[in-house]
């Protein structure tokens, strides 16, 4: 993979750079800047060459459309105040307004694109229309380097298809994110525990396949193991539940203990009657395991299970950790979620080396309150780094090779 150093000197180019600002908002207001202050390594380190840096990214899904709502305006003005510039932004992403930006920068200024994904081509599933929209966005830049590990499992036309046209690398965080992945799935220092949580059993099902024959410990929380439990004939009441993935399941309990595989399962169980959408439907309980009431939900593993997760995090010495343990978004049922932080950040600071993968885990580390420092990696992106766990080839980065 081809980085920054095999770009040559920089000093006056134009340099665009694919970075990943899809950060949330509530309004114009970014409620984690985590993804910005990401791409800041790579974005100074061009402005110290000299370059002229031109940054594209994607702002949720307004799928081909101009959705003023999903304007990069708050990114530009939260990345100028990291950067201590002005950072404009243009209007479009390679019409008039964005040649006019591009053509008016001195060196080491930065200019921000409007949202890529207000074009209809950059999520195109036919080649030689994105290709042609791709050839449109590198007639502003003399080289190209792609920053936002976040999409590198996509070939959009902002991250993949540019890089055919100009001289392509990887920016410091895809650098750093592919290094720290790595390290855990290539000859990794063991005990190597995979801790999985989120929703949904069928999100993870690549992930579980490929690390059954590398993991030492699987630990399994979130909505996702309620299909474990009833792969293990046990009730889980109104809990989330993938019915068409039971069988799957018990496939994966029986080659774990074929494999010497450590399955970690929680032992007991936050219930609660309804899903919370208010502070009237909270009245948290906690039960066995095996003995979920049929008419309340699991919605967070109970202190029980949250010593047994911990320890068993702590006596790692990799540990990679995708998707929460319950509803951290709600107090009563984020304790599981802390217990999994803080073991990571035990873990760390006895020698181990710990992932945070992206997605709902970065958001949860944050919003809980942990010191980023406290954990090894914090990766940026979500289903980029679950399909660098599976083995995947992702395009973005075989791009760059």
């Amino acid at each position: 993979m081809k980085t920054l150093k095999d770009l040559g000197d920089l000093k006056g180019k134009r340099v665009l750079v694919r970075a990943d600002f899809n950060v949330p908002l509530d309004g114009t207001t970014i409620t984690d800047d985590g993804r910005i202050k990401a791409a800041l390594p790579t974005i100074k380190a061009l402005r110290e060459e000299g370059a002229k840096v031109i940054l594209m990214a994607h702002l949720g899904r307004p799928k081909g459309k101009v959705v003023p709502e999903l304007s990069l305006a708050p990114v530009a003005a939260r990345l100028g105040e990291l950067l201590g510039i002005e950072v404009p932004l243009a209007e479009d992403t390679y019409g008039e307004d964005a040649q006019a930006k591009v053509a008016a920068m001195n060196d080491g200024d930065v200019v921000l694109l409007q949202n890529v994904r207000y074009n209809p081509e950059e999520t195109s599933k036919d080649p030689e229309e994105r290709s042609a929209y791709a050839k449109k966005i590198a007639a502003l830049g003399e080289a190209f380097v792609s920053d936002g590990f976040g999409v590198v499992h996509r070939a959009q036309g902002s991250n993949y298809d540019v890089a055919a046209d100009l001289p392509a690398a990887a920016g410091l965080l895809v650098e750093k994110e592919v290094k720290a992945l790595s390290r855990a799935t290539v000859e990794p220092e063991r005990p190597l525990t995979v801790v999985l949580g989120g929703s949904k059993v069928s999100d993870k099902l690549g992930v579980i396949e490929n690390l059954l024959d590398k993991a030492n410990r699987l630990v399994i929380g979130g909505g996702m193991v309620y299909t474990f439990l009833k792969a293990k004939g046990l009730e889980v009441g109104t809990s989330l539940l993938e019915e068409d993935q039971v069988e799957t399941v018990k496939g994966y309990i029986d080659r774990a203990e074929q494999n010497g595989v450590e399955l970690v399962l929680p032992t007991d169980i936050v219930v609660n009657p309804v899903f919370p959408k208010s502070d009237e439907d909270i009245a948290p309980e906690v039960v066995a395991a095996d003995a979920i009431p049929a008419d309340k939900m699991g919605l967070d593993i109970g202190p029980d299970s949250q010593k047994l997760f911990h320890d068993k995090i702590v006596d790692s010495k990799t540990v990679v950790w995708n998707g929460p343990m319950g509803v951290f978004e709600v107090p009563a049922f984020a304790a599981g979620t802390k217990a999994v932080a803080q073991g990571l950040v035990d873990a760390t600071a006895a020698g181990a080396f710990t992932i945070v993968g992206g997605g709902d885990s970065a958001s949860a580390v944050r919003n809980l309150g942990f010191p980023e420092d406290g954990f090894s990696h914090i990766s940026t992106g979500g289903g980029a780094s679950l399909e660098f766990l599976e083995g995947k080839e992702l395009p973005g980065l075989k791009v760059l090779d």
